[in-house]
């Protein structure tokens, strides 16, 4: 039975629903000191971040206002980042944890280890997949594309690596750490890196472009041998 590990931000849930949630609460907190409604202040963060990226975003609406400090950098970044999220999952996210509710699923996901476990609270998906593996619980240097975590699915499972799927977005990192070692892998074309070519060492095995593409005839093909799914 294969074991499916898919990857969170931009696989499951569009990343930047995160974000434009994480702007509007750094605008409800900075509401009061600038004296500026919230609703408006949050739209030019969102503005901001589709022209110039998110890099800056915090120092310059503050400059914006002339109330510029680290302090108040530092505390825009803290309402960001322990903030409660609203996030949804993709529908073909959706479709496909039901439709595959009979394997074992797992989550694999880089970043503040604080941040993404409230994403992984907002998305409801504790009770759909055996673990979520947030990589920085392990140490920075266990990030992708180190293999640890999915070594430690293996032995969770009881499984060699060529018994486990893992689907992921960014083939900066996602891939390279993993296939030598036999995982199989699969690269969905959305979010940042859609757009990206690269070697083939940081390829994935297969290309979608939905998650509905991940059928049992996919998997099936995949790995070279039927996937007969448990009753």
């Amino acid at each position: 039975m294969p074991i499916l590990v898919f990857d969170l931000d931009d696989t499951l849930y569009p990343e930047l629903s995160y974000v434009h949630s994480g702007f509007r609460a750094v605008a409800a907190f900075l509401s009061p000191l600038l004296l500026v409604p919230a609703e408006a202040l949050a739209a030019g963060m969102i503005a901001e971040e589709a022209e110039q990226g998110r890099g800056q975003v915090f120092d310059n609406v503050l400059r914006q206002h002339g109330r510029w400090s680290k302090t108040l950098v530092a505390a825009c970044l803290r309402a960001y980042r322990q903030h409660q999220p609203e996030l949804t999952l993709f529908p073909d996210a959706e479709r496909c944890l039901t439709r595959f509710a009979a394997l074992p699923q797992y989550l694999v996901t880089d970043g503040h280890k604080e941040v993404q476990t409230r994403k992984v609270a907002a998305l409801q998906l504790a009770g759909r997949v055996r673990h979520a593996y947030l990589t920085n619980r392990y140490g920075r240097h266990r990030a992708k594309p180190d293999p640890h975590v999915f070594q430690l699915i293996c032995q969770r499972e009881g499984v060699a690596p060529n018994q486990v799927l893992y689907v992921g977005d960014n083939l900066r990192k996602d891939f390279v750490g993993i296939k030598p070692l036999g995982f199989k892998t699969v690269r969905i074309l959305r979010g940042n890196y859609a757009h990206l070519e690269a070697d083939e060492a940081h390829e994935a095995h297969r290309h979608i472009h939905s998650l509905d593409e991940l059928t049992q005839e996919f998997i099936a093909s995949l790995f070279g041998q039927p996937l007969d799914l448990p009753a």
